[in-house]
């Protein structure tokens, strides 16, 4: 009987741990603003609360625009963070400036459209970023050259309601860090 009740114990401490890691969150190679990419579907509250970025914050003045260096905004799909097909001679040519040029860095943002929750969008602009980041990495540029954020659907570059509008929202771009 004291056997039984043991096994039983420890079947449920198991249990109970099992459980509680699979929960964890997953980590994210480089941190979010406001919450921390999950996975396809709404982050868990717990994993919401803002942590902090291995990117500072960056004022208009230190920040240079990619366009004006050669580094090109990239569009996706919605709902999706892969690189488009349309979109990788603009990865090429990203890359090769990159590469062109080894003293820079660059962040990438990951940007989503309004539809979605916020929360949703935060994660999917994550993995946008991400995305990117994996493409440049694979042509030869080095990780540590680059930086990750997601914005989601906080700063659109268009505000109209249809979807010409909503596809210049679903975008990254590619800053370079003075």
């Amino acid at each position: 009987m004291q056997l039984r009740k043991n096994s039983t114990f420890l079947m449920v401490i198991f249990m109970v741990c099992a459980l509680s890691l699979w929960g964890c969150p997953k980590k994210t190679e480089e941190a979010t603003t406001g919450s921390q990419a999950q996975n396809e579907t709404a982050a868990p509250a717990e994993t919401q609360k803002s942590q902090a970025t291995e990117t500072p914050a960056v004022t208009p003045a230190e920040r240079a625009p990619g366009a004006a260096t050669g580094l090109k905004a990239i569009y996706f799909e919605f709902d999706k963070s892969f690189v488009r097909k349309d979109a990788e001679p603009l990865m090429q040519a990203n890359a090769e400036w990159l590469k062109a040029n080894p003293a820079v860095k660059v962040r990438i943002e990951g940007n989503c459209d309004e539809r979605g929750t916020k929360e949703y969008n935060q994660a999917l602009g994550q993995r946008r970023a991400t995305s990117a980041k994996k493409y440049l990495t694979d042509m030869g540029v080095s990780a540590s050259r680059i930086s990750l954020i997601s914005y989601g659907k906080e700063k659109p570059a268009c505000s109209e309601h249809d979807e010409t509008c909503w596809q210049k929202n679903r975008r990254d771009d590619f800053v370079v860090m003075k």
